[in-house]
């Protein structure tokens, strides 16, 4: 902008300006039903298309139990269906969330400014990569070492008979919760988008989002020891961190000094 003239700048900024135009409720309403509704048949697709690989799916879940040759029992003739639809939902979920954050985007995108629109793919790609990525630390490291510890040192004077009701819900609080939890920087975006927080508030508040975090840790741990739970905390200590620096760049302050800046 520092190669324009005047009138450029001026015309340059009411083009900005009018990226962002104002919507009654009733439209906001009329926007995010379109939106849900989009985002309900891609979840549905996703379901239809995870169900038709529901087999290797049970494979994925079942093979940190057959890694220590524990097999699953079942108490009501439903379950092994209940398994596979479960199983089936989330994992058609994962497979449609790169469409879902799209419609997300949708709904967020008419508040932004035209510079901010290109951060779509980097925010859906982050939004994915970070879930995954808690996914796949609970599954490889979490998972293994709680049946380990829970069956063979603290169980090793009975008889282990697992259910798939109680192994389901076992394998996706784990699986499911640091997926969540691994979504830290990407609340952090939203919060300080929004201008509800901003880089120094995170930082004075400090002391209370690691009460927080390991709060968070010890309920969605499977074990209550300190070892365990630092390990569910360590990596969102990193990603809270990493969230202050996304406020710094999304707060509105800042997107309006750089909008002022532009225009200058």
């Amino acid at each position: 902008m520092a190669d324009l003239d005047p009138i450029d700048r001026a015309r340059k900024a009411v083009t900005d300006r009018a990226e962002l135009p104002g919507m009654s409720l009733m439209e906001h309403l009329t926007e995010l039903r379109k939106r849900l509704i989009h985002s309900v048949y891609y979840l549905l697709g996703g379901f239809i298309i995870a169900y038709v690989f529901h087999e290797r799916l049970y494979g994925f879940v079942q093979a940190p139990l057959d890694q220590l040759h524990i097999a699953l029992n079942f108490t009501h003739p439903t379950d092994g269906l209940n398994l596979y639809l479960k199983t089936a939902f989330v994992g058609g979920a994962i497979l449609a969330s790169p469409f879902i954050l799209y419609q997300i985007w949708l709904f967020i995108s008419p508040g932004m400014y035209a510079n901010e629109k290109r951060y779509v793919w980097p925010f859906m790609s982050a939004t994915v990569g970070l879930f995954l990525a808690g996914a796949w630390f609970g599954y490889r490291w979490v998972l293994p070492g709680a049946i380990k510890v829970l069956i063979f040192d603290f169980g090793k004077k009975f008889n282990p008979i697992l259910t798939i009701e109680d192994y389901t819900g076992f394998f996706m609080s784990v699986i499911l919760g640091l997926g969540i939890c691994f979504e830290l920087p990407i609340l952090i975006f939203f919060l300080a988008l929004f201008g509800i927080v901003d880089a120094k508030f995170l930082l004075r508040q400090y002391r209370y989002a690691i009460l927080g975090i390991f709060l968070i840790s010890a309920i969605i741990c499977p074990l209550q020891d300190p070892f365990s739970m630092c390990l569910f905390a360590a990596p969102m200590l990193v990603l809270y961190f990493v969230g202050v620096c996304v406020a710094f760049l999304v707060h509105p302050a800042r997107r309006k000094a750089q909008e002022v800046k532009q225009s200058a």
